[in-house]
């Protein structure tokens, strides 16, 4: 018998947090205001870590009392260790302390890709999800094989190789259902307007704000435009990580074309921001959903500039400053919130799964004998069951925070 309790990420994006047996798999924050948490009251054995993203890792240290195994590849840990010390300053009432991060860091196990390690009598296999660097699908064995996606992508990007699909016997599939129901535009297209949308601001004489992740997004687009010939600024914590990430080069599809990127990107120093805004510029900086970082900094300063733009990169999870500003055109910026002269434009360069490659990976999983499918980290996995159950015949759910399912 297993038992599978959904913590949090069900029906909605954000605080993704699974349960199994005695391990748990992911246990982040939604980045709303205020952040919301997983479940809590569990007692784990074993706290395996899907990737380097708040909304995986963000309330993990909080699990400490429990002193369980924390497993995840190196450039999760390095990356995990940044943003959760970020966390810890720039949030009001921060869900654990410096005592639950140091214990989380002595705590941790690092493994790579397609290594495996017993935990609780569960075999633990990790494998590339071409999501960010380091981020990894996690496959559990015992009597019962059991695959969790994490956040996943299938296609190459600059930065990343898409993921490793070659998984082992399964027989459940836990899989995101972020972009369920979108297509993403060609990346190559997108990359082409993208470029035209900051070369003609530039040339109007106006700055393009470029709020990014800084893990993964931040490189990805200072390849870009450093390819187009475009120098851009570099803001926020995506300085440390792209140090960090070049440090990982086995987990890049091409570390020396990072590294150009890097070298042709120039960072923005400790109180030299005001000078950035002295002419026109492309400055690529946290953060990415625009709830705090550097970017609220140089919006402050350019809301009523006409001829400058924000150029959003990433999804924007329901509540955060991001969603705001599309839905609304305002921004809050802490003390006030204003109406944005700037104009405003959105990119997808989703480092998700589209619909066609969620389709795809639940076919291929099912072809190889999943019986069971549940649907997570999205607004619409009910309709994403439904499709697995009436396409593909086998049993799926959508379940709701707090739901258990004994298998």
């Amino acid at each position: 018998m297993t038992v599978i309790r959904f913590l949090g990420g069900c029906r909605e994006v954000g605080r993704s947090a699974i349960m199994v047996d005695s391990i748990i798999l992911d246990y982040g924050l939604k980045p709303s205001d205020p952040p919301e948490f997983p479940i809590n009251g569990v007692s784990p054995k074993a706290v395996i870590i899907s990737h380097g993203h708040l909304d995986h890792v963000g309330v993990a240290p909080n699990l400490m009392d429990y002193d369980p195994r924390i497993i995840m590849t190196p450039p999760t840990r390095d990356l995990s260790d940044i943003l959760l010390k970020d966390s810890m300053k720039i949030m009001e009432n921060p869900p654990f302390g410096k005592r639950e991060f140091r214990q989380f860091h002595t705590n941790t196990r690092e493994i790579g890709y397609d290594e495996t390690v017993t935990v609780d009598g569960w075999d633990i296999t990790l494998f590339n999800a071409g999501h960010i660097p380091g981020s990894a699908t996690i496959h559990m064995s015992r009597n019962i094989n059991i695959l969790y996606t994490g956040d996943i992508k299938l296609e190459d990007t600059r930065l990343l190789e898409g993921a490793d699909t070659a998984f082992p016997e399964t027989d459940i599939l836990i899989v995101e259902s972020t972009y369920f129901g979108v297509e993403h535009p060609d990346r190559k297209e997108l990359e082409k307007l993208f470029v035209e949308s900051v070369l003609e601001t530039l040339d109007n004489k106006g700055h393009a704000i470029i709020p990014a992740f800084a893990v993964g997004r931040t490189q990805e687009i200072m390849i870009i435009l450093t390819k187009h010939g475009i120098t851009p600024y570099v803001d926020g914590m995506g300085k440390e990580v792209t140090k960090i990430l070049e440090n990982h080069p086995d987990y890049i599809k091409n570390v020396k074309e990072l590294k150009k990127a890097a070298k042709r990107s120039i960072i923005v120093e400790k109180g030299k921001r005001e000078k950035v805004l002295e002419e026109p510029a492309a400055v690529i900086t946290t953060a990415g959903m625009l709830n705090g970082g550097p970017a609220l900094f140089y919006i402050s300063r350019l809301y009523n500039d006409e001829k400058s733009k924000i150029i959003l990169t990433g999804y924007q999870v329901e509540g955060t400053n991001g969603d705001k500003v599309l839905k609304t055109n305002t921004i809050d910026l802490g003390m006030r919130t204003v109406k944005l002269k700037m104009k405003v434009e959105q990119y997808d360069f989703s480092a998700h799964a589209d619909d066609s490659q969620l389709k795809e990976l639940v076919r291929k999983v099912v072809d190889r004998g999943a019986e069971k499918v549940f649907t997570v980290h999205g607004e619409d996995t009910e309709a994403f069951a439904t499709w697995i159950r009436e396409e593909l015949g086998v049993e799926s759910y959508a379940p709701k925070n707090g739901e258990m399912y004994v298998i």
